[in-house]
C-alpha cells in the first residue's frame, strides 16, 4: 500500500524542529534543568499567569467538547483588530491555517512564491499538495518584493511574506508592502505570517488589505509572544468570503477548550505583552553586541531570535550541544555557516556567551 502514494508525499522531507530538551538530556545523560534551550524562538518568561489560571479551570471541563467555532476567542481577537468573527479563523497553530489555505486553493502544478531563506513549512505545504515552491532570492537576507512580482505566473496561487522573516528575522517596511500589493494579479492569494508581529519597534499593518476585501490571509499565533507555544493556537485573519472557504476545510474541534481559554487569557493580559518586548529588545541588543566582539556577520534582527555567521554553523551547533545549550542549525535552511539564537533570559544569554568565548577566543 505505500508504494501506491502520491510521488510528492513520498518525497516529502518532514519539517525539523528544533532539539527538544528531554532529547538532548538522554543523550548527554544530563538533568533537563541543566539543559538551556534557544532553539526555537519560545517566550523566555513563559504564558501569562492570567492564561495559567485560565487554563487549569478549563482542565476542570476537560471532558467536554470544546467551543468547535471558538466564539469567545474569535470575537476577542475580531475585536482587537478591528474586525468580525466572520474574519477570524482559528488553527491548530498558525501552520495550520497554512494547511487550510493548501487544502482549499493548491492542486498539483501550481506554484507558491516565497523568499530564498523563508519558514520551511511554506514549501512543504505546497509539496503536500503537488505545488511547485519558487524561491526568489533576496537583498541582505530579506524579501524583494519586485523580484517576487516578476516570478508570478499564470500557474502561481500564493505568496509568503513573513513580517518579521524567520529566519533571518528581517522586517519589510509598509511602504514597500503598500506599492508590492497595488501590483499583484487578482489570481494570486498573499498571505502575511504574523508570528513575530509583536516584537518589531514598528510593525506594519496589513489588516487593512483585510479590511479592503484584497485577496489577503493574515497569520498569527500565541506561541511566541504570548508564550503559549505548547498549546498550539493560532489564527488567520481574511475577508469573509475566504475566511469562510477556509472554515470549511478545517478538522471539526481543531482548537481545544484548554487552549482557547489560555489564548483568550492571554489577550486580556498587555503587561506580559510589554515585558516580553522588554527582554526580547535587550536581549535581542545584547546578543547582536556580543556576536559582534566574535567578528561574526549578524542580521540586524526585528524578531526575538538573532541569525549570526560563526562561520560552520554545524560545528557551533554541536559544540553547544556538548555544553548543554540548543541552538537552531541553519543548514536545512542553506545557510549552512550560520546559527539561530532564541532570545532568553539575562541569564541565560549571559550563559551563551560564555560557552562561546571558551569555544572561539
Amino acid at each position: 500500500m505505500w508504494k501506491s502514494a502520491h510521488p510528492y508525499i513520498s518525497n516529502l522531507i518532514a519539517y525539523e524542529p528544533g532539539k527538544p530538551v528531554e532529547e538532548l538530556a538522554r543523550e548527554m545523560g544530563l538533568a533537563p534543568e541543566k539543559i538551556l534551550k534557544l532553539a526555537s524562538n519560545e517566550n523566555p518568561l513563559g504564558p501569562s499567569p492570567k492564561a495559567v489560571e485560565a487554563m487549569r479551570m478549563a482542565l476542570e471541563r476537560a471532558h467536554f467538547y470544546p467551543d468547535g467555532g471558538g466564539y469567545f476567542l474569535r470575537e476577542a481577537i475580531a475585536e482587537k483588530h478591528g474586525l468580525r468573527r466572520e474574519n477570524v479563523i482559528l488553527g491548530n497553530g498558525s501552520n495550520e491555517i497554512i494547511e487550510l489555505i493548501g487544502h482549499a486553493f493548491l492542486k498539483p502544478g501550481d506554484e507558491i512564491i516565497t523568499a530564498q531563506y523563508a519558514f520551511a513549512v511554506y514549501t512543504l505545504m505546497a509539496q503536500l499538495f503537488g505545488a511547485k515552491t519558487v524561491k526568489v532570492p533576496g537583498v541582505n537576507y530579506s524579501h524583494d518584493l519586485n523580484a517576487m512580482l516578476e516570478a508570478i505566473t499564470p500557474r502561481t496561487r500564493e505568496i509568503f511574506i513573513a513580517n518579521p522573516n524567520n529566519p533571518t528575522g528581517t522586517l519589510v517596511h509598509q511602504d514597500q508592502i503598500d506599492a508590492f500589493m497595488k501590483q499583484v494579479p487578482d489570481h494570486v492569494l498573499v498571505i502575511f505570517d504574523e508570528a513575530y508581529h509583536e516584537f518589531p519597534d514598528q510593525p506594519v499593518d496589513v489588516v487593512r488589505y483585510v479590511r479592503e476585501n484584497k485577496n489577503t490571509v493574515i497569520l498569527r499565533t500565541f506561541s511566541k509572544a504570548q508564550g503559549l507555544a505548547n498549546l498550539r493556537i493560532g489564527y488567520g485573519l481574511a475577508p469573509e468570503p475566504l475566511a469562510e472557504i477556509l472554515q470549511k476545510t478545517r478538522q471539526p474541534f481543531n482548537a481545544n477548550g484548554i487552549a482557547q481559554a489560555g489564548a483568550l487569557a492571554a489577550l486580556e493580559d498587555p503587561e506580559h505583552i510589554r515585558a516580553t518586548r522588554e527582554i526580547t529588545q535587550r536581549g535581542r541588543n545584547y546578543l547582536q553586541e556580543q556576536f559582534a566582539t566574535f567578528g561574526w556577520e549578524i542580521v540586524p534582527s526585528h524578531a526575538n531570535f538573532v541569525l549570526t555567521r560563526t562561520g560552520d554553523g554545524d560545528q557551533t551547533f554541536r559544540a553547544l550541544l556538548q555544553r548543554g545549550i540548543i541552538v537552531r542549525s541553519m543548514r536545512s535552511y542553506e545557510l549552512p555557516e550560520w546559527i539561530r539564537v532564541s532570545v532568553g533570559t539575562p541569564d541565560q544569554n549571559e550563559r551563551l556567551i560564555a560557552e562561546l568565548k571558551k569555544l572561539y577566543e
